[in-house]
């Protein structure tokens, strides 16, 4: 300890960051001392008193698709494990993006959470201009689940497996045409996939969601659709719709007859509708990381696995440094095929 000019200054310990060491030739070391060893104290506080009044998870689409119903079988769990009222808040509009935006922008405090799905990686490139940064204004909690999605074709359609479906879209080209939700949906983008791994043409016929489209593809309309297990499957029960792989690197236990795309000659295509949990940047760490084991938790109640089983989704947990890589390699993957399609928002 030292006089400076009447102010007692410290010395400051080894471990002191530059930038601190920078203000402390400048006169003012008592100031950046502090400045520098009050950061993780404040952060531990933050966790401690955490969470003190109700959170708000929203969900960037309206009620009722998966995205809602996911956020809601998880809340519930959340909230009892973090003894506050988790409450969810659709914002649905643009393709998920307002609802995006709006928990970008919200004070990264923890009380602010976004479920979200491959959309989020999708839009990314999708759209000419977002409103905000997928990778920088978010912070990855976890995974929360995946869909596995299924391709499925009229019984007129004469083909018993993907190899063969490829076959005949290479003998007629641009005269297969299969169904979607919407022009840059993941029912879109999944078929846009197969075809540039599989070098084949096919004709796009875009519905307003995924229900119209397997609507006509049940009445003959279109050849095929990439759906999710959830919803082609009582189709294929029915036997109205003929399933040819699931786009999962494994096969489903939904359906574990059926292989993957890989089995069937498209080697390394891999596709799930996945949903995960984010916050803003800028969220403490111990928050974040309190967000995590808390949602890991309420994915081992027996209630949310039948619930998940129950819609056709399989659990997926990560930390959120795994999550942040997956939603990264998303991105970047997304990203080509939204460009080789020449899908646009515009």
């Amino acid at each position: 300890m030292r006089w400076f000019g009447g102010m007692i200054a410290w010395r400051l310990p080894r471990s002191t960051c530059t930038s601190c060491r920078r203000i402390s030739r400048r006169g003012t070391q008592f100031f950046a001392g502090l400045c520098c060893m009050a950061m993780p104290v404040l952060d531990a506080a933050a966790a401690e008193v955490y969470p003190s009044r109700p959170l708000r998870v929203i969900v960037p689409f309206p009620p009722g698709g998966g995205n809602d119903i996911v956020g809601r079988i998880i809340a519930l769990k959340l909230g009892e494990g973090l003894g506050q009222q988790v409450v969810i808040d659709n914002r649905g509009g643009a393709g998920g993006t307002i609802g995006t935006d709006i928990t970008a922008k919200a004070p990264p405090d923890g009380y602010t959470l976004l479920v979200n799905n491959i959309s989020l990686a999708v839009n990314h490139t999708l759209f000419k201009k977002l409103p905000y940064d997928t990778l920088n204004d978010l912070a990855p909690v976890g995974l929360i689940g995946r869909q596995p999605n299924i391709v499925v074709v009229h019984p007129s359609v004469a083909v018993k497996s993907i190899r063969d479906l490829l076959d005949l879209a290479r003998a007629k080209p641009g005269e297969l045409t299969y169904g979607s939700g919407g022009v840059g949906t993941a029912s879109h983008l999944a078929t846009e996939m197969l075809k540039l791994m599989a070098k084949v043409e096919m004709i796009h016929v875009p519905y307003k969601g995924l229900g119209p489209a397997l609507t006509d593809l049940v009445g003959g309309r279109v050849h095929l659709i990439i759906a999710t297990m959830a919803s082609a499957l009582p189709h294929m029960k029915s036997g109205k719709l003929r399933p040819l792989a699931v786009t999962t690197a494994q096969r489903t236990a939904f359906f574990p007859e059926v292989p993957t795309m890989s089995e069937g000659g498209v080697k390394g295509y891999e596709f799930s509708t996945w949903y995960g949990l984010l916050v803003p940047a800028g969220t403490p760490n111990a928050i974040v990381n309190r967000l995590n084991a808390e949602t890991k938790r309420a994915m081992t109640a027996v209630v949310v696995k039948d619930q998940f089983t129950t819609q056709g989704l399989e659990l997926a947990a990560s930390s959120p440094s795994e999550f942040g890589a997956y939603l990264k390699s998303e991105v970047a993957k997304w990203g080509t095929v939204v460009k080789a399609s020449g899908a646009t928002t515009e």
